[in-house]
């Protein structure tokens, strides 16, 4: 369908933000939760820590830009993203007025390797309890982030992106109960997560610290998990 602009518009009447895309990165690291960031090389904020991120070029999707940031920031690509929020705070960015649309990505720790980029001097994992300052407003992006995760966790398979494609119960669990920040009944963990039927045996176990090994399981693609976990945790 072809769209024609009123006669005598102006696009020039109206100021224009700029778009940039943000992108949090989670990932389980020795029992820990962590956020990937970069140490940014120039300035507003140089050798300041900051969430991963890059302006929106004329010519890409927010997705295509954020997919390219990672990439570009921290040799990371084809990673579970979804977008987050957008924040629009006028005074956000000293540079000029800019808009960011936020991503969050869940990645296993043993998955990626990264790197520092372009625009980057490091990268570094950092437990979300133990944040560096950080430029720009990307602190409340990363609070905003890791309070969506907890929420999505809720109810959504969204937390088997941060394991190994196999895995025992124990392990699921336990990483649970490392982004909702409590401890969580094993039976009746292991009683709504099986009856959920969004996992399935691979026939393999596991050698655990104590005891017999344990069976590891995988979830299953085909499941509708955003349906059959709803509000199963807390």
């Amino acid at each position: 369908m072809s769209v024609h602009l009123p006669e005598n518009y102006d696009p020039n009447q109206f100021e224009r933000p700029s778009v940039t895309v943000d992108v949090v990165i989670f990932s389980l690291v020795k029992n820990k939760l962590k956020v990937l960031l970069i140490k940014r090389q120039a300035p507003p904020f140089a050798n300041m820590w900051a969430i991963p991120g890059s302006f929106v070029r004329i010519d890409e999707s927010l997705e295509e830009a954020a997919v390219r940031a990672l990439a570009d920031e921290t040799g990371v690509e084809d990673v579970y993203t979804e977008q987050l929020y957008t924040f629009g705070n006028p005074e956000r960015d000293p540079r000029t007025r800019v808009i960011t649309v936020a991503y969050f990505a869940l990645v296993p720790h043993d998955a990626i390797h990264h790197k520092a980029g372009h625009d980057a001097s490091e990268t570094s994992w950092f437990a979300i309890s133990q944040l560096p300052s950080l430029a720009f407003d990307h602190a409340e992006i990363v609070e905003y982030a890791h309070t969506r995760l907890r929420y999505k966790l809720e109810y959504s398979s969204v937390g088997f992106e941060l394991l190994p494609d196999v895995f025992t119960l124990s392990e699921l669990q336990k990483a649970y109960e490392i982004i909702l920040g409590e401890a969580l009944d094993k039976r009746n963990f292991r009683r709504k997560i099986l009856s959920a039927e969004i996992l399935e045996e691979t026939g393999e176990k596991k050698k655990e610290s104590e005891g017999r090994p344990a069976m590891l399981y995988r979830y299953r693609k085909d499941a509708v998990a955003e349906v059959k976990t709803r509000r199963l945790f807390p």
